[in-house]
């Protein structure tokens, strides 16, 4: 424990600084694959057909190891940041797409007849009634890539990407050394800690958002 405190007194700087980096790439990944999952979403879910293609191609994607998509990626766009930002886009895709097309389809088909009698237009409707109504399931999915993405950004260090998992790196990279164990437990309990106030935050826009819509 002595020596786990010291390393953190000592690295003060450096860990403010990769917790940084770890959130802001986790969040900007997150970002993305919400705007593009919520599109192919919105195009696919009145198609069974098209709804089960996407949400196949997603699946499919995330059952590629971490380690071997980097490695695929690597060759073509290279080391730091644009491998790591691409891995944890298509692995936050499947669950923000799949509770997206979930939500939009589970909006009651009177409420939107509803609204098309009384003259909104079709963006209308989907941009007041539909995706309001299926915001829930979709903060659901992005709850989920969020924890997702913490921990797989810890494995993207090994394509020299930002954030806490180049302390893991690191200490692997030592081990047998004094230093070895505290970096590896600091990074980790870092991340762990990281991810469950990112996963507060989000609890909380869905209670001022939800709130909001019902």
């Amino acid at each position: 424990m002595t020596a786990l405190m010291d390393f953190i007194s000592t690295r003060r700087l450096q860990l403010a600084t990769d917790s940084w980096q770890h959130v802001s790439a986790t969040v900007q990944a997150v970002l993305l694959a919400t705007l593009l999952s919520v599109a192919i979403g919105v195009a696919v879910y009145r198609s069974r057909a098209g709804s089960a293609v996407a949400t196949g191609l997603a699946a499919t994607a995330l059952t590629i190891p971490s380690f071997a998509l980097l490695g695929l990626l690597i060759p073509v766009l290279g080391l730091g940041v644009l491998p790591t930002m691409t891995v944890l886009v298509i692995y936050a895709v499947l669950p923000i797409l799949r509770n997206t097309i979930v939500g939009l389809d589970a909006v009651p088909a009177a409420t939107v007849d509803a609204a098309r009698g009384v003259g909104m237009s079709r963006i209308g409707v989907l941009g007041r009634i539909e995706i309001p109504l299926a915001w829930p399931s979709i903060l659901a999915g992005i709850r989920v890539s969020t924890q997702m993405s913490m921990g797989i950004l810890a494995i993207a260090a090994y394509a020299k990407g930002p954030g806490l998992g180049n302390l893991i790196f690191a200490a692997l990279s030592r081990v047998g050394t004094p230093t070895a164990l505290p970096m590896a437990l600091t990074a980790t309990i870092l991340i762990v800690v990281l991810a469950l106030v990112l996963d507060a935050l989000l609890t909380l826009l869905g209670r001022l958002t939800i709130r909001g819509n019902q």
